[in-house]
């Protein structure tokens, strides 16, 4: 102490003053410097807090991309397999089903029936039962034009002695095939094909070779014999018993067609 007041004592007041102001300057200074030091250190730690929040965000956006990536295989995969499943399906198990249904579709069949067998008697010369050659007439509704179906009912009506109303109907249906007339004979089959070259009708009329039964002897024998039905089917004696060997196999006319049915 008595060493610091006879150095004072050497010390001029100006400097002993401007040392207090300077040493009064320094402690003002500390909580400044205190503060900045605190904000470099919050700067830091937030520089660092970001950098590692990236690094983070970085290592879940790859995590989820990854698991995205997965998802969409997974989901690839599936769908892949399902339609090798259903493929198998089809081709395999409803192969014979779908064939079938698309054979249906694009084709048309008309039946024929067969010329029934001859019945002669014991010496094989003189004929007993014969079939003639008949023919019937069958529409494809679809197949004729809206602006022609009036036009072709009148014509089958008048040409066959039909009912207006009840072939209209027929020929406004919406099937594949209608029966107009069975049994007709050549003059009438003939004056139908002469109206449709006539009226340029190509589609939607059939006239298909058909058979028709008759017995030159009328009722000779007619018991034993025996007579056939409407559809040309033995019903009574000879007829009925060798119906299997009489009859002959039913043919078809198979015409391919579009969606439309034409």
């Amino acid at each position: 102490m008595n060493f610091d007041k006879k150095l004072r004592g050497n010390i001029p007041k100006k400097e002993i003053l401007k040392m207090k102001k300077q040493k009064n300057k320094k402690q003002e200074d500390i909580p400044r410097i205190q503060k900045n030091v605190s904000k470099m250190q919050k700067k830091k730690f937030k520089k660092q807090y970001q950098k590692e929040k990236i690094k983070t965000d970085d290592r879940i956006s790859e995590i989820s991309r990854r698991k995205r990536m997965l998802f969409w295989i997974l989901g690839t995969a599936i769908v892949f397999g399902a339609f090798i499943i259903r493929i198998g399906w089809i081709q395999f198990v409803m192969g014979n089903e779908l064939q079938s249904m698309a054979y249906a579709q694009q084709t048309m069949d008309r039946n024929i029936n067969p010329k029934r067998g001859t019945i002669y008697d014991a010496t094989g010369k003189i004929a007993l039962a014969v079939s003639s050659t008949v023919n019937t007439i069958t529409v494809n509704p679809v197949n004729i034009a809206k602006q022609d179906k009036e036009k072709v009912a009148e014509a089958l009506s008048n040409i066959f002695e039909l009912d207006y109303e009840k072939t209209l109907k027929k020929v406004k249906k919406r099937s594949s095939i209608e029966i107009i007339a069975k049994k007709v004979d050549k003059k009438k089959a003939d004056e139908l094909r002469v109206w449709m070259n006539g009226n340029n009708i190509v589609s939607g009329i059939n006239i298909d070779e058909d058979t028709k039964r008759y017995y030159p002897y009328n009722n000779l024998a007619s018991q034993i014999i025996g007579f056939c039905g409407y559809d040309n089917q033995g019903l009574d004696g000879i007829e009925a018993v060798y119906e299997k060997e009489l009859k002959g196999e039913q043919g078809k006319i198979v015409k391919v067609t579009d969606a439309k049915r034409w």
